[in-house]
């Protein structure tokens, strides 16, 4: 099994199965409840364009520099050094395994729709001790099968993405049937959210990207692909595809139940839209898709928080122990890693109580400086070596957008990356140290790191202040 690779369709398979997770299903709801219908398309037209950009950059750099494998920390270290390049794996692999806890907690919470009651609570939120125990069975599950190889995990997540395709789908075919233009011009401006539409075009960008976050997995696994040249083709379908679903499920439900409703809908919103549309069977479809959906998701983002230790271990901002594969090509301690740690994020989620939303807000914004990072590797890349002028376009596109989500994601995200960045530093100086015998820093690292840890003193300060 050890000399199997990804093909095409795998790999666009795993790029599409890593966006659409659980954030489509709630997509009405989310963004319903921060933006009318005018704000909301123009929110898209900015994301489609800058996500499509984000694609185009993956695209180029893999035939600009084919020799590259790991994507988003390769990238990274290439074009901006050691320590920014472990800064980005980093926050891409806190991004990938917070996400993945929430996968698992969203999958017991919609379980939980088919065997709780009012009297009778065993899923919840996901968080409750059954709930805690099932999620622990899923991930040594797929521990398991990822240890079988790489390539046996991403074909049993090109089944599982065929299968959660049919019912969204299913859906768009409804909500344009029933799509009423009067429900859908009423209000379009949102005018009783008393924001101006530029407030509510901010507010739909963290929505937009987590639904996006996966667009990288192609190149993250280009080291396992057949083809080298199918890594950026894979990125730029899965973004269309995925693109085209985004949009047509949100704006064609502002035509079937008027914006107001859709706000105050629990989630996943789509079941209350579907189970609207067909009655209870509805909720029941969206539900079960949900859990196909999220599970399938699970699996190729395990794949990729395996891997980018891994890669970064071989030029040691990671642990040497983390460099080594088994028999089936599989990162195997990398993989051991991260699962330990998807389990102790479980136990705390358990120990807390919180829910989908948290863990979806602490992934989001992990993951806003790593794309910011691979627009401007582009543009780089291309000057240094005189690329055409759309190549060199695509790069400062993607980079202005980088610059955009950082600025519409507002400082209190930005400082709660900070938070989580830092603790990684203490793993990387031990890294350099145990692969080089002493600790150098190259080029402007330090400066770097003292403004790291100023801003990490800032943001304990304003956070702490601002929550009490």
């Amino acid at each position: 099994m050890s000399n199997k690779k990804i093909g095409l369709l795998s790999l666009t398979a795993l790029v599409l199965s890593s966006m659409i997770g659980s954030g489509i299903f709630s997509l009405p709801q989310n963004m319903a409840e921060v933006a009318g219908a005018e704000a909301l398309v123009i929110g898209w037209i900015i994301t489609g364009i800058g996500i499509i950009f984000l694609g185009l950059s993956f695209f180029f750099i893999s035939r600009l520099r084919p020799d590259l494998d790991g994507g988003i920390y390769t990238y990274a270290r290439e074009g901006f050094g050691d320590l920014i390049g472990f800064l980005s794996a980093w926050g891409y692999w806190l991004c990938a395994t917070i996400g993945s806890v929430g996968y698992l907690v969203v999958a017991f919470e919609g379980i939980g729709l088919f065997t709780d009651s009012e009297n009778n609570v065993i899923f919840g939120q996901g968080n409750t001790i059954l709930a805690f125990l099932g999620s622990s069975l899923v991930v040594w599950l797929v521990h398991w099968l990822i240890t079988r190889g790489i390539k046996e995990a991403a074909f049993l997540n090109l089944l599982a993405t065929f299968v959660k395709a049919f019912p969204l789908i299913l859906f768009i075919a409804l909500a344009a049937w029933f799509f009423s233009p009067d429900t859908f011009s009423h209000d379009v401006k949102a005018v009783n959210l008393n924001n101006s539409i530029t407030d509510q075009v901010k507010n739909t960008m963290l929505i937009t990207l987590w639904v996006f976050v996966g667009v990288e997995g192609a190149a993250v696994l280009s080291g396992h692909a057949k083809k080298r040249s199918d890594v950026g083709l894979a990125t730029v379908l899965g973004i269309v595809i995925a693109l085209i679903l985004y949009v047509a499920i949100t704006v064609l439900s502002l035509g079937v139940l008027p914006r107001e409703m859709i706000a105050t809908m629990p989630n996943p919103s789509m079941a209350g839209l579907l189970e609207h549309m067909i009655g209870g069977s509805g909720k029941i479809i969206i539900t079960l898709c949900l859990i196909v959906s999220v599970l399938a998701s699970y699996i190729s983002w395990t794949m990729y928080s395996a891997e980018v230790p891994y890669r970064g271990s071989e030029n040691g901002a990671f642990p040497k122990i983390l460099n080594k594969i088994n028999e089936n090509d599989t990162p195997i301690n990398s993989l051991w890693f991260t699962n330990l740690v998807v389990q102790l994020c479980l136990v705390l989620v358990l120990m807390t109580g919180k829910s989908y939303n948290a863990l979806l807000l602490i992934s989001t914004s992990m993951i806003l400086v790593p794309y910011l990072l691979i627009g401007a590797y582009l543009l780089k890349l291309s000057i240094q070596q005189n690329s055409a002028w759309y190549i060199k376009l695509t790069g400062l596109l993607s980079s202005i957008y980088g610059l955009w989500i950082l600025y519409a994601a507002g400082l209190n995200h930005l400082l709660l990356s900070v938070l989580l960045y830092v603790p990684g530093i203490a793993i990387y100086l031990y890294s350099r140290y145990q692969h080089e015998g002493k600790l150098t820093f190259k080029g402007k690292e330090i400066t770097l790191l003292v403004l790291i840890f100023i801003t990490f003193a800032f943001a304990v300060y304003h956070l702490a202040t601002t929550n009490h």
